[in-house]
């Protein structure tokens, strides 16, 4: 069972087939009544960012821990992360930016994410 509050072991999860990553995430939130406008895609972004962690995507690692130390919960963290590669990924898709260039946004804008700002933004 998936829960965003205890970080899945890392070989573990990159066991895991990708579609039953995406099926625990959505399964948690089923399972805590979670409401989100689009449930696929919010799973999704979950498990892009628990893949980033098991990796250990170094500033991925790094925004984890600060946002965690400014009272975020683990969950909320990823939220935050994810909102950060959303706007990433729909910039991708609708400029079709380089792949790399977009990554690079993505990696520096996490290196700035406070909590303080997620909040005043999507809470």
């Amino acid at each position: 069972m998936y829960d965003p509050d205890r970080a899945p072991a890392s070989a573990d999860w990159l066991a895991t087939d990708e579609g039953e990553r995406i099926e625990r995430v959505s399964a948690y939130h089923r399972a805590q009544r979670i409401k989100v406008p689009n449930a696929q895609l919010h799973a999704v972004i979950h498990v892009i960012v628990e893949n980033q962690l098991a990796l250990g995507e170094e500033v991925v690692v790094k925004a984890l821990a600060r946002l965690q130390t400014e009272a975020l919960s683990r969950h909320d963290a990823l939220h935050a992360i994810g909102s950060v590669l959303a706007v990433d990924l729909y910039q991708l898709m609708r400029e079709g930016a380089d792949t790399g260039d977009v990554y690079s946004r993505y990696l520096e804008r996490l290196e700035k994410l406070t909590a303080a700002q997620w909040r005043a933004d999507h809470v």
